[in-house]
């Protein structure tokens, strides 16, 4: 199993930007398919954003951050990154990261992080 950990997570105002990494202990990271979930209090699991493997990986973003958020990867550094740009208070969550195979533009996750908290401010 895939061990993940987040980091980059904190408190900032609304309109700010966050960049969250996620290292991964995969031996072969670039062939995996990677993504983002978030939960805030009381509400499910959200699909935020996957990239699948490989160098030039396509990716797919929830509506709620399309044209927000951007997802990346370095597989050198077997890293996976969400830049978070124009960032609402409805962004503050826990954000998680993920790796499963890739279905229906997310991914079915089997593995995941301890989880980060995003804290945006009005």
């Amino acid at each position: 199993q895939v061990q993940l950990v987040e980091s980059g997570g904190g408190l900032v105002q609304a309109g700010a930007s966050l960049r969250l990494s996620c290292a991964a202990s995969a031996r072969t990271f670039s062939s995996y398919a990677m993504g983002w979930f978030r939960q805030a209090p009381g509400k499910e699991r959200e699909f935020i954003a996957a990239i699948k493997r490989g160098g030039g990986g396509s990716t797919y973003y929830g509506d709620s951050v399309k044209g927000r958020f951007t997802i990346s990867r370095d597989n050198a550094k077997n890293t996976v990154y969400l830049q978070m740009n124009s960032l609402k208070p409805e962004d503050t969550a826990v954000y998680y990261c993920a790796t499963g195979p890739f279905q229906d533009k997310t991914i079915v996750p089997d593995s995941w992080g301890q989880g980060t908290q995003v804290t945006v401010s009005s």
